[in-house]
């Protein structure tokens, strides 16, 4: 495998030529824990350099000591726009002004104004006298950073109305539109793609190659592996906190990516699907309408794992919002167990053992400003309730027991929310749903912006918990994944089941062609 520099033991020298971004022997220090350790990268002017590694390993304390929101610590060093300075003399100022652009997953657009209207809110509105805005000056200067960045939209398109691809080239260009002709800075992409289809993925990373070819540089941070390999020049792979090596992509495969971040191979990372337990169906779903989704039919037996696979805007989460009562069905049956389950609220799920993990977690799943323990008692309130008041001491307890059933990597139950890694803020949002032992678990893309260990570690749950007889629905969009864990899948397009598969046919290229089926070629579709 080739190395990228001559430098020993992956120390690059920053100041380096040609390059945009330096950094040495940077550590962070936060109390009772080292996030990063003597870690050093360069990022060159014109480079797509990818950055990768487990949830914890360090990738957002970094990306927040580059642009000054974290101090590092005394000693070490970061490079911008020629300028050495020490780790802990960098602010959001300085990172700014040198360069530093950040677009993050939650892209912050604001969906009902217009695609002007949001790069202006970037810079700023130009006004006349008495503070009126100049509309043809704005909607011309959109319309050239529209053409600078190649996106597929109108000055006067509302944000809504874009593919979320296009969505996130406004947000990179709203971010970079003041550093365009300087070949310093760098832009920091953070897990761009996370929610976007296959399909606009391809679109997202094409624009991106441009991007870089006008001179810029690009940090590139995402669990895709594929997409590191497919994008990326090189890639620095961090774990624990330590640089574990960069590399030329080139030289790189998924396996290698995969053992330099968590150890095992990819096939051995994934379980294997655990066998259906027999007996009567847990689940019964007849001709069932919700949301987008028609005359939908569906059983899911006694510790089986059922997979629903589709495009966004297919319906898949919908069928979940309507079993647990989040959303009313317009027509059709719900059976648990042989009784009705058309739950008229959540409380009714809950209370006949349903337990449902939203695709959100961040608005709909976790509270970040309170402990781990909270958040992992907070489906459980009633059981700490005695004489008018819960009990913190038993509810803290208990939620220690759990932080080291599930493998949560957190200081202690007091830690708050907010200081876990993504793929430890899942495993907190199931141990929540899973130690009320339902009968049914439905989880909306449970592995979605988490690294292949956290992965593991979530289906390792999934796997015990059908062990004991739990029956569990599934939405995913890595079509792979849900391959690799399922018994049975089912295809929805357009909110009709397209496809069932299960054995020999259930394979991610199966489950690619039956979704995407009648979307080729229908521009429409795609938006």
């Amino acid at each position: 495998m080739a190395a990228v520099d001559d430098t020993p033991a992956g120390t690059p020298v920053i100041g380096g030529r040609g390059d945009a971004l330096g950094v040495r022997n940077l550590s962070k220090t936060f109390p009772g824990t080292r996030a990063l350790s003597s870690v050093s990268l360069e990022v060159r002017r014109g480079e797509i350099h990818g950055l990768v590694g487990g949830n914890g390993s360090g990738k957002s304390t970094l990306i927040k000591v580059l642009t000054g929101i974290h101090a590092g610590d005394p000693g070490g060093e970061v490079e911008l726009a020629g300028q050495s300075m020490s780790a802990d003399r960098v602010t959001p100022e300085i990172a700014r002004a040198s360069g530093v652009r950040v677009v993050h997953q939650d892209l912050g657009v604001f969906l009902d104004l217009s695609v002007a209207e949001n790069l202006s809110l970037g810079s700023q509105y130009e006004t006349q006298f008495g503070a009126r805005i100049r509309w043809g000056t704005v909607r011309k200067r959109a319309a050239s950073l529209i053409k600078q960045f190649d996106i597929d939209a109108a000055p006067g398109d509302p944000v809504r109305s874009l593919r979320q691809s296009s969505r996130t080239l406004v947000a990179i260009a709203r971010a970079c539109q003041d550093v365009q002709g300087s070949d310093d800075g760098v832009l920091i992409l953070d897990e761009p793609t996370a929610s976007l289809p296959a399909h606009e993925v391809s679109l997202l990373l094409g624009k991106l190659r441009g991007y870089a070819s006008w001179g810029r540089a690009i940090l590139y941070v995402s669990h895709r592996l594929d997409e590191v390999l497919e994008l990326t020049d090189r890639a620095t792979v961090l774990r624990d906190g330590r640089v574990a090596g960069t590399f030329i992509t080139q030289s790189l495969n998924e396996s290698k990516l995969v053992e330099l971040i968590v150890g095992p191979r990819l096939a051995e990372v994934l379980p294997t699907p655990p066998s259906v337990m027999s007996g009567e169906p847990r689940l019964t779903v007849r001709r069932l309408s919700v949301g987008p989704v028609r005359d939908l039919s569906m059983t899911v037996a006694r510790g089986e794992i059922v997979g629903i696979a589709g495009l966004l805007g297919s319906g898949r989460s919908s069928i979940l919002r309507g079993i647990f009562g989040v959303d009313r069905p317009s027509a059709g049956t719900v059976m648990l167990d042989g009784e009705d389950a058309r739950f008229k609220s959540v409380t009714d799920a809950m209370r006949a053992g349903v337990a449902y993990v939203p695709e959100n977690r961040t608005e709909d799943a976790a509270f970040f400003d309170e402990p781990v323990y909270v958040n992992i008692g907070a489906a459980s309130t009633s059981s700490y309730y005695k004489r008018f008041r819960i009990r913190y001491r038993i509810m803290r307890h208990r939620g220690a027991e759990l932080i080291e059933q599930f493998g949560i990597k957190a200081s202690g139950p007091d830690a708050l929310m907010s200081t876990l890694s993504g793929g430890n803020q899942q495993k907190v949002v199931l141990a929540r749903w899973v130690s009320r032992q339902p009968r049914l678990l439905l989880l909306d893309e449970p592995s979605q912006g988490v690294d292949v260990g956290a992965r593991a570690e979530i289906w390792r749950i999934v796997k015990e918990v059908t062990a004991t007889g739990t029956s569990v629905v599934v939405v995913s969009s890595d079509f792979e994944e849900l391959a690799r864990v399922v018994d049975r899948a089912v295809v929805l397009r357009r909110g009709i089941v397209a496809a069932e598969l299960t054995g020999t046919d259930l394979t991610a290229d199966a489950l690619t062609r039956l979704a995407y089926f009648d979307y080729e070629d229908d521009d429409d579709a795609c938006r």
